[in-house]
């Protein structure tokens, strides 16, 4: 072998080295921290599936570390903390404005992408849906006019309703918000001819109070808020609702799978689905400021039959035709 070729040899020797250690080394592993208020035992399906169909395969390319508060909000900060100081790459929260909130409030360098909260303009999670600006972003549940709807499809239900009780949870919400909420949903009472009144709750104490007072007033129908606390207590909401007879409507489908009346609101599935993307485009290196902040575009209508009959009442066929599910 003469000079040249052997030179050439050990040069191409070199090069090649690099290449053939980089094909040996294994995948970056991102780590996702999933943060609940209510329990999440294993991560939301929606989410895993969508983060599949993005070729993120666990134990390969990807980890999760999932955190719980169980229901306990005052245990959200210590946990945020916690999956701050893991490093992760991504926090991700299927949903819940003081988990979002205490996520915030523990960094603001990891990206932070929600999978739907009320309205996260007004409770100061972004600077505008266009451009969240900060490290969060994600889906909104915020709709306009959803309580004037699910208002609306109450009526349908329950022709005769002329009372209809407001449950709320005072403070949950910004108050401007909130009033906001108020006069948007009076404004549709009043075109209905039916008279709405609040009825507040700030514990798990005051559940059976408020609805033993909603029967003694005179309230012959309920619309629910869709808020945290009151999310958290839907089976005993709906188990209420059938004890005392009121036909009740509220935004998540497990209010009416628990046996609520009527459930009406953005597909949460798809949300979830959709909130993949956002993680997906941030471990690319997008930065969650420059991606917008979606709004539903996909609801679902899901009314239980059963309820129906035990409350003597007969849905109109044109509301089961547009319903998603019907329980029987």
């Amino acid at each position: 072998m003469d000079r040249r070729t052997f030179l050439g040899t050990i040069t191409l020797g070199l090069l090649a080295a690099p290449v053939q250690a980089g094909a040996q080394q294994p995948p970056k592993v991102a780590r996702i921290g999933v943060l609940c208020g209510l329990t999440c035992d294993i991560v939301p399906a929606p989410f895993r599936t969508g983060l599949d169909q993005l070729g993120y395969v666990e134990g390969k390319n990807l980890a999760f570390e999932l955190r719980s508060a169980e229901g306990k909000s005052d245990r959200l900060p210590a946990l945020a903390a916690g999956l701050v100081a893991l490093k992760v790459d991504v926090i991700y929260i299927p949903g819940g404005t003081p988990a979002v909130l205490a996520a915030k409030a523990a960094t603001s360098t990891i990206p932070i992408v929600f999978g739907g909260v009320a309205d996260p303009v007004r409770s100061g999670l972004v600077s505008s849906l266009a451009r969240p600006g900060g490290n969060l972003t994600g889906l909104s549940l915020q709709s306009s006019d959803m309580g004037p709807r699910r208002l609306d499809l109450l009526k349908q239900a329950v022709p005769k309703a002329s009372r209809v009780g407001y449950l709320r949870v005072p403070g949950n919400q910004p108050p401007e918000s909130a009033e906001q909420s108020w006069r948007s949903l009076d404004a549709t009472a009043q075109s209905l001819k039916l008279k709405i009144h609040r009825m507040e709750v700030r514990g798990p104490d005051d559940y059976a109070k408020a609805f033993s007072q909603m029967v003694t007033e005179g309230t012959d129908s309920l619309i629910v808020d869709n808020s945290g606390p009151l999310n958290q207590n839907l089976a005993r909401i709906a188990d209420l609702a059938l004890k005392h007879r009121l036909p009740a409507i509220a935004e998540p489908r497990r209010f009416a799978e628990a046996g609520g009346l009527v459930a009406h609101g953005p597909n949460q599935g798809e949300m979830q689905l959709r909130a993949a993307s956002y993680v997906d485009r941030i471990l690319k290196g997008a930065k969650p400021a420059d991606l917008p902040v979606e709004q539903p575009t996909k609801f679902e209508l899901v009314i239980n039959l059963k309820t129906a009959k035990a409350l003597g009442l007969t849905i109109p066929q044109s509301m089961l035709l547009r319903a998603d599910q019907v329980i029987e």
